[in-house]
């Protein structure tokens, strides 16, 4: 791999790292686009999933005082039964198709009724969206915007929010690790430097950011987080339906 290709990679890792810092979410979603754009699917996936493995970790560490059990617990056993009931399949996506639906996930959550979208107090609601997003984990190699949902739509603050949503986001990304690493029939290879890269770029950019979450309100949490789901949703649907076009 060349310098340049690294030197890019190491600058996207510390940004988006650095944005999922402040607002526990957003990053992942524009580095899955990044690395996707450089590195064929299955390499940019494992690649992605280490990254995130790394910065939701060291992020959890960092807020372990905020992290809600009760709601984490419930929403990872839903990811964990999705997870066996998926591999299964053994199906990676096509790329514009993974773009696309990533693109479309948060307009679909909106489009549920108040009365059903997810509230993290409620031991159910955390099974069922863990299940979900587990499916779109694995069907487009993140699952951010159905998770911000989940969290956004209880009571907790902008601490919690972060700090629970990390551990949450460890197990998913260690499952699509798993799967697009080892149980696919045509495993992506990593090479052990750009892992050790991409893992280090993560904690320097997720610690940078614990200044500015401490010094925002929760009211400015909200606001952005919802304005960087819209703005990235519309990008990634773009995005797929022209590589979709121009086949």
């Amino acid at each position: 791999m060349s310098s340049l290709l690294m030197a890019s990679i190491g600058a996207a890792v510390v940004a988006t790292s650095f944005l999922s810092g402040v607002f526990g979410m957003a990053g992942g979603l524009i580095l899955v686009g990044v690395l996707l754009a450089l590195l064929p699917l299955p390499a940019a996936m494992t690649l992605h999933a280490v990254t995130q493995i790394a910065s939701n970790f060291w992020r959890g560490l960092l807020w372990w005082r905020h992290i809600r059990w009760s709601a984490a617990l419930p929403f990872n056993i839903g990811a964990g039964v999705m997870v066996g009931a998926w591999s299964l399949l053994g199906w990676v996506p096509d790329k514009a198709v993974a773009i696309l639906m990533l693109g479309l996930s948060p307009f679909l959550v909106r489009l549920l009724p108040s009365g059903l979208r997810p509230d993290p107090s409620r031991a159910w609601d955390g099974v069922a969206c863990g299940a979900a997003s587990m499916a779109l984990m694995l069907g487009t190699g993140v699952s951010g915007p159905l998770v911000d949902m989940f969290f956004l739509g209880g009571k907790l603050d902008r601490r919690e929010i972060v700090a629970t949503k990390a551990v949450c986001q460890v197990l998913g990304h260690g499952a699509k690790l798993a799967y697009f690493g080892m149980i696919i029939s045509d495993p992506a290879g990593l090479d052990p430097e750009v892992a050790i890269l991409a893992v280090a770029s993560s904690m320097v950019g997720t610690s940078a950011a614990r200044r500015l979450l401490e010094a925002m309100t929760d009211l400015q949490f909200r606001r952005w987080a919802n304005r960087l789901i819209t703005v990235l949703g519309c990008y990634y649907v773009v995005q797929g339906a022209v590589l979709l076009s121009i086949r």
